[in-house]
């Protein structure tokens, strides 16, 4: 197995081994948190309308020592605004917000796939994109058809995927979509947050003492193996730590198979949120 210390995209772009997640991450303590990461050697944050941070995020960028040229901004379009003007215009009310002159890389959330505008959607990103405002495009939670819909609409193909990863539901079909594609796959909740919490299953725990790691860096490291860049949401220095240095060992062959084996299909899903099905508008 390969492990991958840098992340190449399909425009050129490269990522780091981690991104940090911002969700729940809101306020003054917020941007002690996320310069904390970047204390830790964090790159990548990881934002969304939804998350109601992004001015949060924006002044922890702007008040960090690390020069903007070195930070790499992704945010989402919610579903509320995926008619083509309003894709526009709210991607520059986001710049407003962070109080930036660009996204590094901007994702449409969700496809909802129902109110059927998510090949608009992709065009908004596509044109944005030209005006600047945007230096890579991408989606999350987007399944075969909704790729080779706006694929064929536009031609222009997702840099990357952000789609739900973790030991309970690892999403392998989709994420050879992608590679077949040429789309890098993000993880979004790699662990498998509170309530379905893989950092506490037997099996990682036993694979984490044989390699003296921690079962998060077990995680990581199997995602970044299998390909796949996480984005791990984390608080505390320490976390931010450990979840930054996974790359120091490799996972065997078989251990990767004991994680691969926890999958537990549809069942496995963060709150049942399947892409056909659910709808996000916020």
């Amino acid at each position: 197995m390969t492990l991958y210390d840098k992340f190449y995209l399909n425009d050129g772009t490269t990522l780091p081994h981690v991104g940090l997640g911002t969700v729940h991450i809101q306020g003054g303590k917020g941007i002690h948190q996320i310069h904390s990461a970047l204390d830790v050697g964090y790159r990548v944050l990881d934002t969304a309308t939804g998350y109601n941070n992004e001015g949060m995020v924006g002044e922890a960028v702007r008040s960090s020592f690390i020069p903007r040229e070195q930070l790499y901004v992704s945010d989402k379009l919610p579903g509320l605004a995926h008619q083509y003007d309003k894709a526009i215009a709210l991607i520059q009310e986001s710049l407003y917000r962070t109080g930036l002159d660009y996204f590094d890389k901007y994702l449409i959330h969700w496809p909802n796939p129902k109110e059927e505008l998510y090949v608009e959607a992709w065009q908004a990103l596509v044109n944005a994109q030209k005006y600047g405002l945007i230096k890579t495009i991408g989606v999350s939670n987007f399944l075969p058809e909704h790729l080779d819909n706006i694929i064929e609409a536009t031609g222009i193909t997702p840099a990357t995927n952000q789609i739900e990863r973790h030991p309970y539901f690892n999403n392998k079909d989709l994420i050879a979509e992608n590679d077949k594609r040429g789309i890098l796959s993000e993880a979004w909740s790699p662990f498998g947050r509170e309530i379905n919490d893989t950092l506490t299953n037997a099996t990682i725990k036993e694979i984490a003492k044989k390699y003296d790691r921690s079962p998060a860096q077990v995680i990581l490291n199997w995602d970044n193996q299998h390909h796949v860049f996480p984005v791990v949401r984390s608080a505390s220095q320490k976390h931010q730590y450990d979840n930054f240095h996974y790359l120091d060992f490799e996972l065997a062959q078989e251990d990767m198979d004991k994680i691969d084996a926890l999958d537990q299909g549809e069942k496995g899903r963060i709150e049942g949120q399947n892409p056909n099905e659910y709808e996000e508008f916020i």
